[in-house]
């Protein structure tokens, strides 16, 4: 039979060592169905949490699914809230950008759709940072923007 798993009934679990604001059970159901281009994450959001920082990515394209609650959408037009059903298109590039958070007493399920490119870059413009994410998934590289040196740095 064919690999099934439930949006709402998969277990989901917090990664050690999260900052507070940042502490979200997940569960990836991409790697349950047996997945490889694309993946597919449920996040269970309680008030005052947030998936992750306000970020864009290369050359990935991401979907938001709100599966339930009333999570508020950072983008680059401004924050929105949205409503349960609502789908939304993060593009790759500066476009794409976003950051999804719980202002609400009641908690959040939303669902994250996307590529999986590997390698993958991610952009987080508040901090400056840039990550690159190595074909097996491993952070590769995680530095601040003006650590950034000549192309010929090292080779002559």
């Amino acid at each position: 039979m064919t690999e099934v798993a439930n949006l709402f009934d998969a277990p989901r679990s917090a990664d050690e060592g999260d900052p507070a604001g940042f502490e979200v059970p997940y569960v990836r159901i991409g790697a349950l169905v047996g997945a490889s281009a694309l993946g597919l994450t449920v996040y269970e959001l309680a008030e005052g949490n947030s998936i992750c920082p306000y970020h864009y990515e290369y050359p990935e394209e991401e979907w938001l699914i709100v599966l339930e609650g009333h999570p508020t959408l950072r983008d680059p037009d401004g924050e929105h809230e949205l409503e349960p059903g609502d789908v939304v298109c993060f593009p790759s590039g500066p476009a794409g950008a976003h950051k999804v958070t719980n202002r609400a007493a009641d908690r959040v399920l939303v669902a994250m759709l996307s590529t999986k490119s590997k390698p993958s870059v991610a952009v987080y413009p508040d901090s400056n940072k840039i990550g690159v994410w190595s074909g097996d998934g491993d952070v590769a590289m995680l530095v601040t923007r003006d650590a950034a040196v000549d192309y010929w740095h090292g080779e002559l």
